[in-house]
């Protein structure tokens, strides 16, 4: 049950057409893992926090550098060299006091990547290496736990939800092959791409309105337009095409 601290805390979200105690208390109860304290996870794990998802499993082997600051805003100068989980955690507990965070500081790789998700309700890809996603996307497919893919570049940025098999994965999509190397990252444009992959998982876990199934969003920041794009599974995907419902 939701105490009357938070019940004050959240009202201007139970204004919400269909938002309720019962959607709150649902949130309440509910684990995110969210891989990546950066430049996407710093507006997802904010947002999540502050809208009261209940269990946020944070996922990070780094240390804050002076070179993530421009767009990794749960953390500052005051954290530099403090690893990025530590310091996350710091600011998330700032805006919510009501949540439990699971601090995880380790590299995802393809031994530990189920044991690490399992038990999530849905998983928030905040990565910013290709190698890393693909083995987190594996084990959300085999799992069967919805992942909401995130990506930027320099003004531009993606977003979608990927659940097979209702959707595509993202080796569906996205080829193992592309390069796996820093690309260019403006803070803003990470804002909007993080603000809608925790918008993506709100409306999941509550089940109002429609999430981003077979559709990738691209977002154009220099030209300030949205496209998007259908998806459909690749019947030969190595990871998801001998999926059935």
């Amino acid at each position: 049950m939701l105490t009357p601290d938070e019940r004050e805390r959240y009202q201007r979200q139970l204004l919400i057409k269909d938002w309720d105690n019962e959607k709150q208390e649902i949130l309440k109860k509910s684990t995110v893992f969210v891989a990546g304290a950066g430049g996407l996870g710093s507006p997802v794990l904010s947002y999540l926090a502050a809208a009261g998802v209940g269990t946020l499993r944070m996922c990070d082997f780094d240390r804050v550098d002076i070179s993530n600051l421009n767009r990794q805003i749960l953390h500052g100068t005051g954290t530099l060299g403090s690893l990025k989980t530590d310091s996350a955690a710091e600011t998330l507990h700032r805006i919510n006091e009501h949540i439990a965070i699971e601090k995880i500081t380790r590299r995802i790789t393809a031994e530990n990547a189920a044991d690490l998700i399992a038990g999530s309700d849905c998983i928030a890809d905040c990565l910013d290496s290709l190698e890393a996603r693909m083995v987190l996307n594996r084990a959300a497919v085999e799992l069967r736990i919805p992942m909401i893919h995130g990506g930027i570049n320099g003004f531009r940025g993606q977003c979608t939800f990927l659940h097979p098999p209702e959707t595509p994965c993202l080796a569906c999509f996205i080829s193992q092959k592309d390069r796996n190397e820093p690309s260019p990252a403006l803070g803003a444009a990470a804002g909007v791409i993080g603000s809608l992959q925790a918008m993506e998982i709100l409306k999941y876990l509550t089940g109002l309105g429609e999430t981003m199934k077979n559709r990738l969003m691209l977002f154009d920041g220099l030209l300030m337009r949205n496209e998007f794009i259908a998806l459909k599974r690749n019947p030969d995907c190595p990871v998801c095409g001998g999926l059935s419902g």
